[in-house]
């Protein structure tokens, strides 16, 4: 399952730095921090992804009862470090059946978010309001963060922006009745600041959101 890296916007393939240029390239949006291979979701794996990010690693936690971690990308190379990376959980929506979260912190620019969003991207510009009060808010690192319900998503998922740390976190929520997930004030952290708590998360199957 490893694969190539990627472009974090398209999913496109990307050409590496080379004789003429130190970057990262794709064919359509041009210079990206590439999008690494994702692996199926485990401690190890978050450790590693932990250990590389210059960005947040944002989880619920505690995780609402009866959710799992399924899975960890993250968008940048061995000489940039991670400058984005997404986090995806899994478990019972409140209104009953699955419910899926993936929650992405980046710079500016990069993408990602707007790519799970179903967004043309990069970044959120007029699809949301920040001149209108927030919609939702999180505790972020122990910070009240607002965000705003970003209008134009695809009808299957709900989508939130804000601000956390100086760089963008996206909640991306399916399906979109789940998004009321969002409106509990879910409290999360940024595995970067955890210790021994990471062995005690628990793992399920790969999200196949990671793989869209």
């Amino acid at each position: 399952m490893r694969g190539e890296p990627s472009c974090p916007r398209c999913g496109g393939r990307v050409r590496a730095p080379g004789l003429f240029t130190d970057a990262w390239q794709c064919d359509v949006h041009g210079t990206v921090h590439p999008l690494q291979p994702v692996v199926p979701p485990s401690v190890e794996a978050l450790t590693v992804a932990v250990a590389r990010a210059e960005v947040p690693v944002w989880m619920p936690w505690p995780l609402p009862v009866g959710w799992l971690f399924t899975g960890i990308a993250h968008a940048g190379d061995d000489l940039s470090g991670g400058r984005a990376s997404a986090v995806a959980c899994s478990g019972p929506g409140p209104l009953g059946g699955p419910g899926e979260l993936v929650l992405v912190a980046e710079e500016l620019g990069v993408g990602l978010g707007a790519r799970f969003a179903g967004l043309p991207g990069p970044d959120p510009g007029d699809a949301i309001a920040v001149d209108r009060p927030p919609h939702a808010k999180v505790l972020a690192a122990g910070r009240p963060t607002a965000l705003w319900h970003v209008a134009g998503a695809p009808d299957d998922r709900a989508v939130f922006v804000g601000e956390a740390r100086g760089l963008w976190l996206w909640a991306v929520v399916w399906p979109e009745r789940s998004g009321l997930l969002m409106y509990d004030e879910l409290v999360l952290t940024d595995l970067r600041d955890a210790g021994a708590e990471l062995d005690l998360l628990p793992c399920g199957a790969l999200s196949p959101r990671l793989l869209g």
